[in-house]
């Protein structure tokens, strides 16, 4: 994972994920305010964050990592610089909890990952048949996988925006040791060096 010099704090969020979980639109939604058609991503896409907390800048890198079962296996290579883990599961997709359960246990056994926040994005919340944040809290039994780390579940829909913002200051008031003061999270340009890793592993 790549690191930008700058004066300002920087942090890196991971953005994990099964395939289709909306990921990539939720990412995006986030930048441009607008829902865009994805296809699977391969490899990863990285964006640069500019959050604001009582007027000082912190940068924030979020590597967005492709989720299909062959990307898994690279999820390791990016534990090691990141600050937290914004985890996004298709709510509506019963068919798939056991298996996103299971990639977010494999995720959070990670040593590297050890004490690190993470946010629950249940995505998809507008599709009809979508579990609720409390049936998706039992469901990842998150009460006992998240022990000994701070964790929150976020409902979310990444096409109408709904949570998504909310999903990402969540992980900032955490990194920020709860610190007081408002989070305003605006987007800036990113650097080219970072752009030359946006590609397949």
């Amino acid at each position: 994972m790549g690191q930008l010099i700058s004066k300002q704090p920087q942090v890196e969020v991971l953005l994990l994920g099964l395939d289709n979980a909306g990921k990539s639109t939720l990412l995006y939604k986030l930048k441009h305010n607008m829902s865009v058609s994805t296809v699977p991503t391969i490899g990863f896409n990285v964006e640069m964050l500019e959050a604001k907390k009582n007027r000082k800048s912190i940068g924030v890198t979020v590597w967005d990592v492709g989720g299909q079962g062959q990307m898994r296996e690279h999820w390791p290579s990016f534990h090691a610089n990141a600050s937290a883990v914004v985890f996004v599961v298709d709510s509506a997709d019963q068919e798939r909890m056991k298996e996103a359960r299971h990639e977010l246990e494999a995720t959070l056994g990670s040593e590297q990952l050890r004490g690190r926040p993470v946010v629950l994005v249940a995505n998809k919340q507008d599709v009809n048949g979508a579990l609720t944040v409390t049936e998706m809290k039992d469901k990842f039994n998150l009460k006992k996988l998240c022990t000994g780390r701070d964790w929150f579940i976020q409902p979310c829909s990444a096409t109408t925006g709904f949570g998504v913002e909310e999903a990402f200051k969540t992980v900032l008031y955490n990194l920020c040791n709860k610190a007081t003061g408002s989070i305003s999270i605006n987007i800036r340009l990113l650097p080219k060096v970072i752009l030359l890793h946006n590609q397949a592993l």
